[in-house]
Formats: structure tokens, sequence, C-alpha cells
């Protein structure tokens, strides 16, 4: 019997190291994976971040985002004629058929362009916004405390302090805001009634 036990004993033990060693690795592994998965979705979530930036960008400088559908239908439009040409030799006909199937298929994608257009012109956009904010200002402010005020009153908007920023300075560009610098710091605020209105009038004199 102690003869027999040896063995048994000794493949016990070698199996519980190799069990255990499995476990080891099986647990790096694990945690190899998750730190991936954690560092995917770190990024994801920058990349989902810096889109909504762009889309405000893009709001604010008065930009649709019509164009980006035609790039995709007009490759939906092109792929299935190589096929129709490639089934007739000499005959123009199937040309004309694939005009009218890419119309038809193209038709149906132009409503939504309407009703996205009629979705955004139900809402303020950010440059009225900026522009009613700084009719009610009493003294200038910084585009940090604009951008505060703003997300405050629209949170749905998620507006950034960058979008701000840029949006302030195009109204400048336009004489619809003024600027002003104490130190390092810039503050912003709508101008004056009185120059407004001798801007106005400048014209008029000078057509008499």
């Amino acid at each position: 019997m102690p003869e027999t036990t040896a063995p048994t004993t000794e493949l016990t033990s070698q199996y519980v190291t190799q069990v255990t060693n499995d476990l080891e690795r099986n647990v790096k592994e694990q945690e190899r994976i998750s730190a991936e998965i954690a560092s995917l979705q770190e990024q994801l979530a920058a990349v989902q971040h810096d889109h909504t930036v762009l889309l405000n960008v893009q709001q604010a400088l008065g930009v649709t985002q019509a164009p980006a559908q035609p790039a995709a239908e007009a490759e939906s439009a092109t792929v299935p004629s190589p096929r129709q040409k490639a089934g007739t030799v000499g005959g123009r006909k199937p040309k004309a058929r694939t005009s009218t199937a890419a119309a038809k298929t193209a038709a149906p994608k132009e409503p939504k362009a309407k009703t996205a257009g009629t979705k955004t012109a139900a809402q303020p956009t950010l440059v009225e916004l900026i522009r009613r904010h700084l009719l009610e200002l009493k003294e200038p402010r910084s585009a940090a405390d604009i951008s505060a005020a703003l997300d405050e009153a629209h949170p749905e908007r998620q507006i950034t302090t960058k979008v701000v920023r840029i949006t302030l300075e195009g109204l400048v560009a336009k004489s619809q805001a003024e600027r002003t610098k104490q130190g390092r710091s810039v503050f912003y605020i709508a101008p004056a009634p009185a120059a407004t209105s001798e801007a106005e009038g400048e014209p008029q004199n000078a057509d008499l």
C-alpha cells in the first residue's frame, strides 16, 4: 500500500500545481482584457465628446449636415451600373434603367433632409442665444461665464466654452458684439445702442 500511494500523491501535487498556475494565468488574462476594455471605453467617451463639440461648432458656423448624406447615396447609386453594363454588351437601354432605379432609391431619402431642416429651424441657433444673452448683460462677461449661463438655461444643448468663444469672436467680427480686455482676460458684451444708431445713421447722411 505505501508504494501505490506515493505515486498518486505526486500526481496530485503536479495537478494542483498546474491548476494553480492556470488559474493565475487566467486571472492575469482577465485583468489584461478588463484594462483594454476600460481604455477603449475612455477612448469612445472622448470621441463622442469631440463629436458633440464639432456638431456645436458646425451649428454655430451655420453649416447644415445635409451634404454628408449624398456621398453615401452616390455610392449606392453607382454600384448597380457596372453590373448592368456587364450584362449587356452593346445596348444603351440598361443605362436608362439604372438612372431611373437610382432616382427611385434616392427619392425616399430627400424628405429626411427636409425634416431635419425643420427640426433645426424650430429651435434658436447658438448665435441667437448668445446675442440675446449679451443684450441682457449689464456688464461685460467672459466666454466661460456666458457658456455657464447658457448651459444652465439650456442643458440639452451641451454648450461648451470653446464653441461659445468661437461664436463670440464671429459676432465681434460682424460688429454684433464688443470685446474688451482686462489684463489677460477677455470679456464680451452687446454693442452700445448709441454706436449702433450712429452706424445706421451714417449711410443716410451720406445719401443726403
